[in-house]
């Protein structure tokens, strides 16, 4: 199957959509019960996004404040920490932490916002800074991107989220994000932090303007990053998770009339899973697709949910249920009726513990 797949052209793969969707799913199901059984992982988190003033106009996004929405904040540090203490003393065991690309905000700023957290709650795990934001410092303070990445490790950041990718065809990217990274930056950026041996995910922004075309791509890019990073043997740095995130349409500029169907919602799932299996873990992310099309992903090739997030302002700018994140027990619950095992995780996917339902 590894050399069919290297043999095969993008516009070969891209067939793949046309298999009915229950042969996919049960392809790419096969793969995730092969390495995980009927687990399902999640863990127990809180987002948080300090600022929505951002110095990018990116067509897509809601999130930023613009006249799309035009109630801009900016939390001080210590707002951020308060948030993640009352998290922990919630039970949270990772602080995702994203944000837009503020003008203002100082270098130092950063640094000390992640060291101010990790030196209160030295257990918590830090998620944070996605390429995108890290190539920002780079640039507007005229840093190398090492130093920037080894600042933010010696602050406290513990793994980088996927964010920024979008879809790494350049035509496309111009029209979603022009001025951001590219699509070389960001592997640039996800690449330095594999080699101190740190973990990272990665995403795709799918269900735009983007076609199936691009989204095959997209994935043989990835495979191909942690295909060079295995033969590199890099101090056991690499991607742990990929994230097929789907494009929300409200409040926005990209002026995208319809959304993907649920089937081809699930058939990107488990074309990903199919084609990535150098990636662990497919994370069919609830506050993007819905919590219950998340959890009918389980069975088409996805082994991971995200976590209860507790507050969710990115996806939910643009429409998505997600605002007020999931109980534990909710999560616990609904995973356990669709017939899987609940399995709490912490961010790098050691297993904390199995909920099996009591017969």
């Amino acid at each position: 199957m590894e050399e069919k797949i290297e043999d095969l052209s993008i516009a070969e793969l891209s067939r793949l959509y046309d298999y009915d969707i229950f042969v996919l799913g049960d392809a790419a199901d096969s793969i995730r019960e092969t390495r995980y059984g009927k687990k399902v992982f999640f863990n127990i988190n809180r987002h948080i996004n300090p600022t929505n003033i951002c110095a990018d106009v990116c067509k897509f996004c809601a999130f930023s404040a613009s006249r799309k929405n035009p109630n801009p904040y900016s939390m001080t540090i210590d707002d951020v920490l308060n948030q993640c203490r009352e998290a922990y003393n919630r039970g949270a065991k990772e602080v995702h932490i994203v944000s837009a690309h503020h003008p203002d905000y100082d270098y130092k700023h950063y640094l000390d916002m992640f060291s101010t957290i990790k030196q209160a709650l030295p257990n918590i795990h830090i998620k944070a800074m996605g390429g995108a934001e890290v190539d920002y410092l780079t640039r507007k303070f005229n840093f190398p991107l090492e130093k920037v990445l080894e600042d933010l490790l010696e602050a406290g950041v513990d793994s980088l989220p996927g964010g920024g990718a979008e879809i790494f065809d350049e035509k496309i990217r111009k029209k979603l994000c022009h001025g951001k990274a590219d699509s070389a930056r960001w592997f640039e950026v996800h690449r330095y932090w594999h080699s101190l041996g740190r973990m990272s995910n990665a995403t795709m922004l799918f269900g735009h303007i983007e076609s199936r075309h691009h989204r095959i791509d997209h994935i043989l890019r990835l495979r191909k990053a942690q295909t060079s990073l295995e033969r590199a043997n890099n101090k056991e740095g690499g991607f742990n998770a990929f994230i097929p995130l789907l494009y929300q349409r409200l409040n926005n500029f990209l002026n995208v009339k319809t959304s993907p169907s649920g089937q081809e919602i699930l058939k990107t799932i488990a074309i990903a899973r199919i084609l990535l299996p150098n990636i662990p873990h497919i994370k069919a992310y609830w506050a993007s697709i819905s919590f219950n099309l998340a959890i009918v992903a389980q069975e088409f090739g996805a082994n991971d949910m995200d976590g209860t997030i507790e507050n969710e302002s990115i996806q939910s700018a643009a429409g998505a249920k997600s605002k007020n994140g999931v109980s534990l027990q909710e999560m616990i619950s609904q995973i356990q009726n669709a017939g899987f095992i609940p399995v709490e995780r912490d961010s790098l996917y050691n297993e904390l513990q199995s909920y099996q339902e009591v017969s």
